[in-house]
């Protein structure tokens, strides 16, 4: 081990373990690496400023909270200067990345980086550096290897190698096997109960939050050994269908092991590719199971029915405006809503608001709705009417938006200043024509000449500054000018428009807001009502803003 020469130094521990490690015995532990730092710094005089953990986290890569939580405390702590690992390979086992803040990132902070057990200094030449990184690399591929044979090979024997699901947890004789959870295997019961019932998976999630139960995801932080509890005030209390859905469709509550669904795009990475299911491992009756197939059958028999029978009306489910149409009493997405009916979809079609539903956490009271073919045709008739401006039409339209901007007045204040200025600026040129003239021909002492001369360029060096300010200021009010410019550019593309698709909308628009319906006022307005109503629709274009359309209807 290398002695440190510093008298006094500040640092940072880092200590990380792996499941791979912890299987290697207590010399790799975090309390034994810790130990090692320890001991470290006491003899060289070092403090410890701060210690940085990450358990249970591979050294594939370094997205690790532990890690990043250093790299933060780094950045605000000036006078920390050193960072200390037991070896490299706690510091991390990709090559790249590992290097990359041993010889990189650490030095040029000014941060030195030592990793005791492997004689690394960054301050010294490391001639075996190379080859250390690189050994921990290959130790990462072959235990990676290792691992994935040996959860095939659990997988193929049925056993459970993962976090137990929702409902259920691990034997304590056998950490492969499943046994039902005394706490959560009742709620998924209940849940696969009520949706044979004919429960909606809405009205089921909305049961168990009334009741106080806490969804899989708090249960879990809350619950579950080894989860920092300090994240459960940021989980949700609150139920929702997708969760319901998820664990309607899971064949473990049947006693049957599915595993391998996914898999890593490589030991370096957290990224998972979903697996076709004939890669699936599939093993049944493993466990205990929570619901009889007779109940599972009821309890999913509809679940996606209304998608599936609609798939054959695909081509018209699709809303042109998702991404860009909102409710412009509370700014939630507008989403498609109504039904097919014969194969019809756009007499049925409508955009509503999503917080409409009571069921809403944050339910719009005055949310808009709005048939899609008339959203539809007001948009097309709008963009066709833009693209069919004369130039004349289009510098008017233009004019008229600078002047609205309050852009011409002040132009043409700024216009008069620099005209001014310039016109000083000319006097100036003669006077000290005047004054060279005059200093030539003994007119004026050579002294108050140069006085003179040095007064009105100091003064022609101001009115140049202020012209320059000016102009500076006349070309930001014509970002107008600008914006319309480019707006108008857009649509010499187009002759006229006959469609309207997602790309040709977003080329022209940046946002569409519509308004609830106004009707005349005293009037009672039932379901199927043929009375006349106004809706505005705020359409805001790319560069220029909104131009507001009021649309004139009866309800159909």
């Amino acid at each position: 081990m290398k002695k440190f020469r510093q008298v006094i130094s500040i640092a940072f521990i880092y200590l990380r373990l792996s499941n791979e490690d912890k299987r290697q015995g207590e010399s790799g532990s975090i309390t034994n690496q810790r130990k090692i730092l320890e001991n470290y710094c006491k003899t060289h005089n070092i403090i410890i400023a701060n210690e940085f953990v990450d358990d249970d986290y591979s050294g594939g890569n370094f997205n690790r909270p532990g890690f990043k939580a250093m790299l933060q405390a780094l950045d605000k702590d000036s006078k920390v200067n050193m960072v200390i690992t037991k070896d490299l390979s706690r510091l991390g086992r990709d090559m790249s990345e590992s290097s990359y803040y041993a010889e990189r990132y650490f030095p040029e902070r000014g941060i030195r980086y030592l990793a005791i057990y492997d004689n690394f200094d960054s301050e010294e030449d490391n001639f075996l550096a190379p080859f250390q990184f690189a050994i921990n690399d290959v130790y990462l591929r072959d235990s990676s290897k290792k691992i994935k044979t040996a959860l095939h090979t659990m997988m193929d024997r049925g056993e459970y190698c993962f976090r137990a699901p929702y409902g259920y947890k691990k034997s304590p004789d056998n950490n492969h096997l499943l046994i039902p959870d005394e706490e959560t295997a009742p709620v998924v019961k209940r849940i696969f109960s009520m949706a044979a019932k004919g429960y909606s998976t809405w009205a089921i999630a909305e049961a168990l939050t009334k009741d106080h139960i806490y969804p899989p995801l708090k249960y879990r932080v809350l619950k579950l050994e080894g989860i920092n509890s300090g994240n459960a005030a940021i989980m949700s209390n609150e139920w929702n269908n997708t969760t319901v859905k998820r664990i309607l469709k899971a064949p473990v509550y049947l006693g049957h092991t599915v595993l391998g669904r996914t898999k890593k795009v490589s030991p370096k990475s957290d990224v998972k590719l979903d697996l076709p299911k004939d890669q699936w491992r599939i093993t049944l009756n493993t466990h205990e199971p929570l619901v009889s197939p007779e109940i599972y059958e009821r309890s999913t028999k509809y679940l996606g029915k209304r998608r599936k029978e609609n798939e054959q009306y695909e081509h018209v489910r699709k809303s042109v405006f998702g991404g860009i149409s909102y409710c412009a009493s509370c700014g939630a997405a507008m989403c498609s809503s109504g039904t097919v009916y014969n194969g019809e979809r756009e007499k049925y079609w409508y955009l509503t608001c999503q917080n409409i539903p009571k069921r809403s956490k944050n339910h719009c009271e005055h949310g808009a709705r709005i048939k899609y073919d008339i959203l539809s045709q007001a948009i097309l008739n709008e963009l066709n009417e833009l693209i069919s401006l004369t130039d004349e039409q289009k510098r008017k339209i233009t004019l008229e938006a600078m002047e609205a901007a309050g852009d011409m007045t002040v132009r043409r204040e700024l216009e008069k200043r620099i005209a001014a200025c310039n016109e000083r600026l000319d006097a100036i040129d003669g006077l000290t024509m005047k004054i060279y003239e005059d200093m030539y021909a003994g007119r004026i002492e050579e002294d108050r000449a140069h006085r003179l001369l040095d007064k009105y360029k100091a003064e022609s060096d101001d009115i140049a500054k202020t012209i320059k300010d000016l102009e500076s200021q006349k070309q930001e009010v014509d970002e107008t000018k600008a914006a319309y410019d480019r707006f108008f550019a857009l649509t010499e593309r187009y002759s006229r428009i006959d469609r309207l698709t997602p790309e040709l909308l977003s080329t022209f628009i940046e946002r569409i807001e519509i308004e609830p319906k106004r009707y005349p006022p005293g009037v009672e307005v039932h379901a199927r009502s043929k009375i006349p109503y106004e809706q505005t629709i705020h359409i805001y274009y790319k560069f220029i803003g909104e131009r507001p359309e009021i649309l004139k209807n009866e309800p159909a």
